[in-house]
């Protein structure tokens, strides 16, 4: 069997265990968020926090929720990683620098796991499960619970009210993450994932050139249970540099098909959960559908970049198989690193630096195009319901008539929250860039000139501002200056967009819905679904241009 058939027999694989999984699921996340019942452990939860999860709240209410819930958040992991140094478990690790730990506490809290630090060099179990493996869960929830009230926004009328966000976040991690994440844990552990509260031990006695003897170090850790969590909620994250690269992450070929089947399970299945809270399920299907087409044709894409690089190393190994594991080849990277980046999940399995220029572009225009395909849990849902309003005001201005989507009228004001949506984003990663590259300082860091490091530096803060948290390699991130600034545009980039789709969220409640007439357009029809992913590649895509123009464009045609 030819590696190219490899890859598309574990492509056809996936998509039918995503297929297999999508209904029962995504009408099981509906139910969760429509229940008017609490468990009893959730029960004991809203009453240790002091929340009445029966209270609806506005949109003003439930952003505050997410604010204040994510700023505690951000607090309690910086002083966490502050205090380190003297708590148990920490394996003789010091406390994280301040610059570090504040990159670190925001990555981990928007939901990019952004890491500038070696994993297995820096943290300690306390840090690491107590911590980073908390916010993986909740960052999480958080990004389920503001699509979810997206969603409400459009099933309810004549209200503002959008759900309980204490509800809807402990729902979503109790109903939902928790239990998947065990199931998912018992797997990777049968797949060789190591799980254990072990220290650092020396291992070996390797000889080099000169024939000295040495050894190496291997840490051990709830490698498991952290990595299930970190694929399942989009977070990427790891305990080890090396990422899902590492084989105490992910030691064989299966185990990498099952990580790329957690990082899109959830973001599909929310469409099936869309469709069922609005009473249609054919409107999912048409989210799904855009969705599904812009994840399969990148993935082929990828797939053919790196599979036909040119020269004589490219020819012997079959491939670009610089910087990619031999126990995945070609296919099983390719198809980890679209899944990674088309969603905000950051995890890796190869160096996306490595990649073929045009194979780098592609890792970084999925990002840019916001992370819809399927996205990060919660956030690929209302980032995509964002261009189906884009879509549906660029379809009622052809035809001179008032734009509708799902019975709202899209008006003044609500695609003035759809416009500021979609250009935080861009404005953080080129602005950051732009300053990045003018500095003496930032450019220190770049261990390659020209168009490559231009990519290096554009990839950090794509990564950043969109919440992925993959880097490109090849860059030193870890100094004041990236480390501040790569952590603001996270938060920025992570919390405003909020804003923005709550504000939307509240306006479309409050709205009458409009009946369907002749002239309505069918947003459930293929043609809406053409019509949205042109609507992602023009709006999002062409934003992007000129800086992709100036570094993995230009490296891949001068190749």
């Amino acid at each position: 069997m030819t590696p190219e058939l490899a890859g598309v027999l574990q492509l056809l694989v996936l998509i039918a265990a995503l297929a297999l999984v999508y209904r029962p699921l995504g009408d099981h996340m509906a139910r969760v968020y429509s229940s008017d019942r609490h468990l009893r452990v959730e029960k004991w939860i809203y009453k240790a926090i002091g929340a009445n999860p029966n209270a609806e709240m506005r949109w003003p209410a439930y952003l505050r929720g997410v604010l204040a819930f994510s700023a505690v958040g951000v607090i309690f992991l910086y002083l966490l990683q502050r205090l380190q140094g003297v708590l148990p478990g920490s394996l003789g690790f010091v406390s994280i620098d301040p610059d570090q730990a504040f990159n670190t506490a925001a990555s981990f809290v928007a939901n990019t796991n952004w890491q500038s630090y070696y994993g297995e060099q820096a943290m300690g179990h306390v840090v690491q499960t107590g911590g980073l493996a908390v916010q993986n869960f909740v960052s999480a929830a958080v990004g389920m619970a503001v699509a979810v009230a997206l969603v409400r926004g459009f099933a309810r009328s004549r209200t503002g009210e959008l759900g309980n966000f204490w509800a809807d976040l402990v729902r979503g991690v109790v109903r939902i993450l928790l239990p998947i994440a065990v199931l998912g844990a018992i797997v990777l552990v049968a797949c060789g994932v190591i799980q254990n509260f072990a220290g650092i031990h020396e291992v070996g006695q390797f000889l080099n050139e000169h024939s000295a003897g040495g050894s190496q170090q291997w840490q051990g850790g709830a490698y498991a249970s952290q990595e299930v969590i970190k694929e399942l909620g989009t977070n990427g994250g790891g305990l080890a540099n090396a990422n899902s690269a590492h084989p105490f992450e992910n030691p064989n070929p299966f185990s990498n098909l099952f990580e790329i089947f957690l990082i899109l399970l959830i973001p599909f299945a929310l469409t099936r959960t869309f469709g069922k809270m609005v009473g249609s399920v054919k409107q999912g299907y048409a989210i799904l559908g855009t969705m599904a087409v812009i994840w399969i044709t990148f993935t082929a894409l990828m797939m053919w970049t790196e599979f036909a690089g040119r020269g004589e190393a490219f020819e012997i190994a079959g491939g670009a198989m610089e910087g990619k594991e031999t126990r995945f080849g070609i296919a099983g990277s390719a198809i980890f690193s679209v899944a990674t980046t088309l969603t905000s999940t950051g995890a890796v399995n190869s160096f996306h630096s490595s990649n073929t220029g045009f194979g780098g572009g592609l890792n970084l225009l999925g990002m840019q195009l916001g992370e819809i395909a399927p996205g990060g849990v919660g956030s690929g849902l209302y980032g995509m319901l964002i261009m189906a309003i884009i879509a549906v005001f660029i379809a009622g201005l052809m035809v001179g008539r008032t734009p509708e989507y799902l019975g709202k009228k899209i008006g003044t004001r609500e695609i003035k929250f759809a416009a500021c949506y979609i250009l935080i984003t861009p404005a953080l990663v080129l602005g950051f860039t732009a300053a990045a590259m003018a500095l003496d300082t930032p450019a220190d860091s770049m261990t390659n000139s020209g168009a490559h490091g231009f990519s290096e530096i554009l990839y950090a803060y794509t990564s950043g501002a969109n919440n992925n948290g993959s880097a490109f390699a090849g860059l030193n991130a870890d100094t004041q200056w990236f480390n501040s600034t790569i952590g603001i545009a996270m938060l920025l980039g992570r919390f405003l967009p909020m804003v923005f789709v709550l504000a939307l969220a509240g306006s479309l409640a409050e709205q009458r819905p409009i009946p369907a007439t002749a002239g309505t357009l069918r947003t459930e029809k293929p043609l809406f679904t053409g019509l949205v992913a042109g609507t992602i590649l023009i709006v999002t895509g062409l934003t992007y241009f000129p800086a992709l123009a100036l570094g993995p464009l230009a490296e891949g045609l001068a190749a």
